[in-house]
């Protein structure tokens, strides 16, 4: 009876997340369907996301678009996202690194208000502050250049990134500082020799979403970038639907195309999130 009733359980929670898998990846095969199929039209009669006919034309268009002078735009485009993208999550994390060590260790004036402002800018959304960056960017120069892209993605990501590592080093035991300092070690020597690799694993998992924000971005791109070279991927994707004929099947295959890096990203970095965490049980 017991194992009667064991076999049930079993199969009422596979039942249960084959459903919720189910839910989870009909629309991903929707745009599947989508970018394989020579119509892309959303209007196709049949409710499950299987193709009536297959073509790799859709990929094709997208990946191998040139602009009027002949260059391989989708290339240029991947590359400046890439480059936004890693450049903003790399400039991001070494502010908030510090920022977060410095507000989880040390006692200052201020110190919870600047930790609830910061909370706070992360209420607004990109559109309130477009009009500001713009000028800002228009003064120093950097106004329609990869840079300025960068140095605002990098600086909207601190605060997450403050917030995230903050309670990461807040679970770190400061009797580890101590004994440090006991030993004659400086606090840059316990920051970067001891602190940061324990806390690897919530600096693998920030880079992460502060990527994916980044690289996902749409509103920032299209309002400083100008010129088409310097676009960004997700910029070119709305354009595919954004006139009066929209081509589904583009916009289906360009988003398969671009989901492609974060999803290798992904991988990268939960496999050093696992190598952190080992570390840090040892070292602990």
């Amino acid at each position: 009876m017991k194992e009667g009733r064991r076999w049930l359980e079993i199969a009422g929670v596979h039942l249960v997340l084959l459903v919720a898998s189910a839910a989870v990846l009909y629309p991903v095969l929707w745009v599947v369907r989508l970018a394989v199929s020579p119509t892309g039209r959303l209007t196709e009669a049949g409710a499950l996301p299987i193709p009536k006919e297959f073509s790799l034309q859709n990929l094709s268009d997208f990946i191998f678009a040139r602009d009027f002078y002949g260059r391989p735009i989708f290339f240029i485009q991947l590359g400046n996202s890439l480059l936004v993208s890693g450049a903003a999550t790399i400039v991001g994390l070494l502010f908030a690194l510090s920022a977060a060590y410095g507000f989880s260790r040390f006692a200052f004036p201020l110190r919870r208000a600047g930790m609830r402002t910061m909370l706070v800018s992360q209420m607004f959304p990109a559109v309130v502050t477009a009009v500001p960056l713009l000028f800002l960017l228009d003064a120093l120069g950097l106004f329609g250049t990869t840079a300025g892209l960068v140095l605002i993605y990098a600086t909207t990501s601190v605060p997450f990134s403050i917030w995230m590592l903050k309670g990461y080093f807040d679970v770190i035991p400061k009797d580890l500082d101590e004994s440090a300092r006991l030993d004659g070690a400086s606090a840059w020597i316990v920051f970067t020799r001891i602190l940061l690799p324990l806390v690897r694993p919530g600096i693998g998992l920030t880079a992460l979403f502060s990527f994916m924000s980044a690289y996902n971005e749409f509103i920032m791109a299209s309002v400083f970038l100008d010129d088409v070279t310097a676009y960004t991927l997700p910029v070119t994707l709305q354009q595919s639907v954004g006139g009066f004929d929209p081509n589904w099947g583009l916009f289906a295959a360009g988003s398969l195309v671009l989901s492609i890096p974060v999803v290798l990203v992904f991988f990268f970095v939960q496999k050093q999130m696992v190598e952190g965490m080992t570390a840090g049980a040892v070292k602990g």
